[in-house]
């Protein structure tokens, strides 16, 4: 529900990770709000594109490279920190008549500002700890005002004050005690993320969704990316169908690589290509307002979030910890940043088009044109393997070339796991001989070779162009390593790149949309 407090008009509706029933999309357009990396969303999104702070809280903590940095960074892994902020107050008398989830409560922090926010959830009457969200705002800078969580640098400025009175439905006021240190808490996790997939992707209408299906069926377990952050965390094995990996056998340095990586390029991965099918899922083909498919939008706008994250700023010019991150960094090292991917500077080849993707998406949802949107959301996916697989041949480069690394050893086994079940849903073979090259605690020499003839393999399967994903590039003699050239043996053009987008774009044209899934943001 929305709701209008004098001036203030309450948008923070969110995304959920019990992934509860449908919520209303915000029915009021500004004439504009902050740009996402060059993309400006149709929905408020600033919280959950803040999710992100909890990746890099995570890794900061990850790099103190001891049991303590370990201890908060697992916290912060389960708990969140900056995202969902909801105050758990215990009131002074229980709660004489229900009230529903979204009713609208305000305030006080300790200096006496107001604070507004809504209830959580439904609350039935004798309720006496009561979930209030705090109101969300549109300007990245300043999303929320209050941020406690797991953090170790907590934002309490614009907390409830410990001890006061809230008013609901700005009419009755009740009191209420808390410890804002403690009871401050975050309804939005990265773990999350992983823990509701088996809901969101395996469940819903139109499940189980396809990429989401083949890591499942490869690994053996819905949250297989939850399994193996946690399990790096703890420092013993895994227990796969498939790459099943003994994170014992390393220390401090491979398993913060574990969890770095998987966090960010598996559990962010998959909930961006989740977030796109909900959102064509929930399409309207029968609107005829530019507002009447706000649901699917706002989905639509939280797969850029969490493609993108707040650190890369407006521009796309910041210092980012997800995927849009991951994809500027790797065509540094393979020779496809800029527009034609022939470039080691600049934005990558990946980025621009997805924007573009992103972009036609976007406008085809808000005309209703709901099979249009099929052919961006499939084209994005498949641009989203690109870094992955740059990822593993960049490692399984150095484990064959460079001195033993665990940390190398480590990023290349999880860039291996973050892409082999789709390379094994194209050929098993393939994936197995990637799977014996890049298996966690080897401590020998892989075959770059091996890996990059078994990615070759499956390209065409995959739906990958191999211009794009470019030739292991060595900037300082200006050439390709020996053996790391693009597929081929010939460089990057501007044609291949562009034709390749072009006719990805004209193919997926023609998909169409099997019923519908309930939207579960």
């Amino acid at each position: 529900m929305v709701y209008v407090s004098s001036a203030i008009l309450f948008v923070a509706w969110n995304l959920c990770v019990d992934a509860s029933p449908p919520l209303q999309a915000p029915k009021r357009r500004q004439l504009s709000r902050p740009f996402i990396a060059n993309i400006e969303p149709w929905t408020q999104v600033t919280d959950q594109n803040a999710l992100d702070l909890d990746q890099e809280e995570m890794e900061q903590q990850l790099s103190l490279s001891n049991e303590l940095g370990f201890e908060a960074a697992f916290r912060i892994y389960t708990e969140g920190a900056n995202s969902k902020s909801v105050a758990e107050v215990t009131l002074e008398e229980p709660l004489t008549r229900g009230i529903d989830k979204g009713t609208y409560i305000s305030g006080y922090t300790s200096n006496g500002n107001t604070v507004v926010a809504k209830a959580l959830e439904d609350s039935p009457s004798g309720t006496v700890v009561l979930s209030v969200q705090y109101e969300t705002f549109d300007d990245q800078n300043n999303y929320v005002k209050c941020r406690v969580g797991a953090s170790l640098d907590p934002m309490l400025q614009g907390c409830l004050v410990a001890n006061g009175t809230i008013t609901i439905d700005k009419k009755n006021e009740i009191g209420y005690s808390y410890d804002p240190r403690v009871n401050n808490v975050n309804k939005r996790t990265i773990q999350g993320l992983s823990l509701s997939a088996k809901k969101d992707m395996w469940q819903c209408g139109n499940c189980p969704y396809d990429y989401y299906k083949s890591y499942v069926e490869y690994y053996g377990f819905f949250d297989y990316a939850n399994q193996i952050v946690e399990h790096a965390f703890v420092g013993d094995a895994t227990d796969f169908n498939h790459f099943d990996s003994d994170f014992g056998l390393y220390d401090f340095d491979g398993r913060a690589q574990v969890i770095k990586k998987t966090t960010a390029y598996m559990i962010f991965w998959m909930t961006v290509v989740s977030t796109m099918e909900v959102a064509v899922d929930n399409c309207n083909s029968k609107c005829s307002k530019s507002d009447c498919n706000d649901d699917s939008a706002f989905a639509w706008d939280v797969a850029v979030a969490y493609y993108t994250g707040t650190l890369e700023g407006d521009n796309g010019m910041g210092s980012g910890k997800l995927l849009y991150a991951l994809a500027d960094k790797r065509c540094q090292n393979f020779k496809t940043c800029g527009e034609n991917a022939d470039s080691v500077q600049g934005t990558s080849y990946v980025n621009n088009e997805i924007k573009s993707q992103f972009i036609i998406g976007l406008n085809t949802l808000k005309d209703g044109d709901c099979d249009g949107t099929v052919a961006p959301k499939e084209a994005i996916k498949k641009l989203m393997l690109i870094p992955l697989v740059q990822g593993t041949l960049r490692y399984a480069w150095k484990t064959e070339y460079q001195a033993y690394s665990e940390k190398s050893e480590a990023e290349g086994a999880i860039f291996a796991m973050s892409i082999i079940p789709l390379v094994h849903r194209c050929d098993h073979d393939a994936a197995e001989i990637i799977e014996t090259n890049l298996m966690v605690g080897q401590k020998r020499t892989a075959s770059f070779a091996d890996v990059k003839k078994a990615f070759e393999d499956t390209y065409e399967c995959m739906g990958i162009d191999p211009a794009s994903v470019g030739g292991l590039y060595d900037a300082a003699t200006n050439s390709y390593f020996e053996g790391a050239e693009p597929m081929g043996g010939v460089p990057v053009t501007t044609s291949s790149a562009a034709s390749w987008s072009i006719s990805l774009t004209a193919g997926l044209a023609a998909a169409s949309i099997v019923g519908s899934a309930l939207f579960f943001l």
